[in-house]
């Protein structure tokens, strides 16, 4: 790069732009670079680096988990994507009760713990950080006791979102359980299969502070979703859903959400009892507050059903796009 004629190196660049660049690499990338000179050590070392995290491409051993946590994350961690196979030459999973403690007493500031293919049937709930505001569990095993009612009331007293994503465990008992977290304002299910609508209605009833309910994929029809959170969930701000077994009926009965500002419907398959674009519009029309509109996978032409949405629904934005496909993880 030249700069006034003159040819500038990676070194004439400020300490903000290195950072930056830095923060694009990867963890073990980042600690190779510290060996290079005394002004990247520090750079490295600086707390800005260190606020998020991504673990989940490695396997390592425990001992350096442990040196990662003690040497650069600490009190400088906000979030944190963490694989369940930290092993030594072998595949048992070590997510351990002393890992998760440890988090907790050494990152005061963790605020998002998110763990892919985590195997937490010997990891309790109350090991975890009790700073975290999100917690993310992805391809994950918990055991019965995890998030049954009657458990102890102070855990994660800040949790205000929750993501299940294929956690094959979840069922009905451990939906229930999830009233005890009185700070939870976004719910997130994804393949939790387990879970029935009934479980689902008798939820969401003593859920009704929740602003944010996505169910995806899971074995349950979206017009009884949309009954029960019509029934209990009058301040929900944003609903994402699977498609399968909506009607026009079921997606009446969301007319008149006077809180709702985003409504997702996603596919992958349209039925014929699927609402057409003109009824989709007069069931929009009475929500007061809806500013996004958003279809994913219906198989509709999109320029066409884009162009009518847009006509009849000129205060919102709307989105077609196709479905994204399923992630399939590395661990699997």
């Amino acid at each position: 790069m030249r700069v006034g004629g003159i040819m500038a190196t990676l070194a004439d660049l400020p300490d903000s732009v290195i950072l930056e660049i830095f923060s694009y690499l990867s963890v073990r990338d980042r600690i190779r670079l510290s060996r290079v000179c005394h002004r990247w050590r520090r750079l490295v070392d600086d707390r800005w680096l260190w606020r998020h995290v991504d673990l989940t491409v490695y396997r390592m051993r425990p001992k350096i988990m442990w040196h990662l946590l003690r040497r650069y994350m600490a009190s400088r961690l906000q979030s944190l994507r963490l694989g369940g196979y930290l092993s030594s030459g072998s595949q048992v999973p070590q997510l351990s009760p002393a890992l998760m403690r440890a988090l907790g007493q050494k990152c005061p500031n963790l605020k998002c713990l998110c763990l892919h293919g985590a195997d937490l049937s010997v990891v309790p709930i109350t090991s975890l950080p009790c700073t975290l505001r999100t917690l993310e569990l992805h391809s994950c095993e918990i055991s019965m006791a995890w998030l049954l009612k009657g458990q102890d009331p102070t855990v994660l007293p800040l949790l205000e979102c929750i993501v299940l994503d294929r956690v094959p465990a979840f069922r009905d008992e451990h939906l229930q359980g999830l009233t005890r977290f009185r700070a939870l304002r976004s719910l997130v299910l994804g393949g939790t299969y387990r879970v029935t609508e009934t479980g689902l209605d008798a939820s969401l009833q003593k859920l009704s502070y929740l602003q944010r309910l996505e169910v995806l994929g899971c074995a349950l029809s979206a017009d009884s979703t949309l009954l029960s959170i019509s029934r209990h969930l009058r301040d929900v701000q944003k609903i994402r859903l699977t498609v399968t077994g909506l009607s026009v009926p079921g997606l009446s009965v969301l007319e008149g959400m006077p809180a709702l500002e985003s409504l997702c419907l996603q596919g992958p398959h349209m039925t014929p009892e699927m609402p057409s674009p003109a009824e989709i519009i007069s069931s929009c029309l009475t929500m007061p507050k809806l500013r996004v509109l958003e279809l994913q996978g219906l198989e509709w032409d999109g320029q066409e059903a884009e162009r009518i949405l847009c006509q009849g629904l000129p205060h919102c934005l709307v989105i077609i796009r196709a479905c994204p496909k399923e992630s399939i993880d590395w661990w699997l």
